[in-house]
């Protein structure tokens, strides 16, 4: 039965999870509409694969309930077996017998027709692996058959732990696009973790950053990345750049920007290289670094120093440069920045 788009698939109400002393979880709640891919992101130790399993069914919260699809997820204190029928989960490991051919490892569980399993080996690009034995598979390979064969116990929800680690750039870059095809091809909801955040911007449509156990920001990637919560939230997604309240006041050169009691923000991105005109500030190039797709500049304006990053460049190192800063592409704070 395909859920319905207007009500919420999964609830996450008030979780709190304790590991020994440590509070790991404390009061999350958030709500996903299906097929709707959502990523988790934060620092390592934030609870993210915590969460994850308890969202599965895999670990008992100490309060709080996940429903999925109006009913409770039971956790392994209620029941014999742990985890949801509905509910597919790969974790980091994605472990396979040993010796066994991969058809066989995947017809096992399966619980689709024969048509059906082999439009997720494809989409899992595996189908000219089905013969081989399972140790004679790289890490990405392995993977990718771990992937299919949670897929096809038919979940409604997949939760993925994890996907991108230790795979070296070639698996990891296959694996994106078989993830991509699983949500959209499929029409599998999916539910995301990286310890690397980079890896979920053009992936998911929403984001959560979890910080010490509790939901800092829960937007688009798009806001979280441009308009971050905190400087928590700002690093998670690389470089970026922050101009106090007092220097705001101070400056003369950026006078246009809002005289702001708290600082703003604004990724390297958003600030444009310029020809001398009326609405150029006047820099000094400190430093020029080249990174493949973009060159990144550090400027000075007075006593600030800015990054920007820019698809090409004429100028060098000691050059006066000018820039623009458009006033809708910075972020004012919501807490000051000394």
């Amino acid at each position: 039965m395909v859920p319905n788009n207007n009500s919420d698939f999964l609830q996450a109400n008030n979780i709190s999870k304790k590991i020994g002393n440590a509070t790991v979880l404390y009061n999350i709640s958030f709500s996903l509409k299906p097929f709707l891919k959502l990523a988790i992101a934060g620092e390592t130790g934030s609870g993210k694969s915590t969460l994850l399993k308890v969202i599965g069914g895999l670990v008992q919260p100490d309060s709080g309930t996940v429903l999925f699809e109006g009913k409770k997820v039971k956790g392994p204190l209620d029941q014999l077996l742990p985890g949801h029928k509905s509910i597919g989960y790969v974790s980091q490991q994605f472990e396979l017998r040993n010796n066994y051919r991969v058809e066989d490892e995947l017809d096992c569980v399966n619980r689709l027709s024969a048509e059906e399993a082999q439009k997720i080996y494809t989409v899992c690009q595996i189908t000219h692996l089905l013969k081989r034995r399972t140790d004679q598979l790289s890490g990405g390979e392995r993977q990718r058959i771990a992937t299919a064969r949670v897929l096809i116990t038919a979940p409604k929800l997949l939760l993925l732990d994890e996907p991108f680690s230790n795979l070296d750039a070639s698996h990891k870059q296959t694996m994106k696009e078989v993830i991509d095809a699983i949500a959209n091809t499929l029409r599998i909801t999916c539910i995301l973790i990286s310890h690397d955040p980079q890896d979920v911007l053009s992936w998911a449509d929403e984001l959560i950053i979890l910080k010490e156990g509790t939901i800092l920001q829960k937007a688009s990637p798009q806001e979280i990345y441009f308009s971050p919560a905190d400087m928590y939230a700002a690093a998670l997604f690389g470089k970026y750049n922050i101009i106090s309240a007092s220097v705001l006041q101070q400056s003369s050169a950026l006078g246009f920007l809002k005289k702001d009691d708290k600082g703003c923000f604004i990724r390297p991105s958003q600030i444009i290289i310029s020809q001398e005109k009326e609405n150029a500030v006047k820099t000094k190039v400190q430093s020029i670094q080249f990174f493949g797709n973009y060159f990144e500049l550090v400027v000075a304006i007075e006593n600030i120093f800015l990054t920007i990053h820019t698809p090409d460049t004429n100028v060098r190192k000691g050059d006066i440069a000018f820039i623009e800063i458009k006033t809708t592409s910075v972020h004012y704070l919501n807490e000051p920045v000394l």
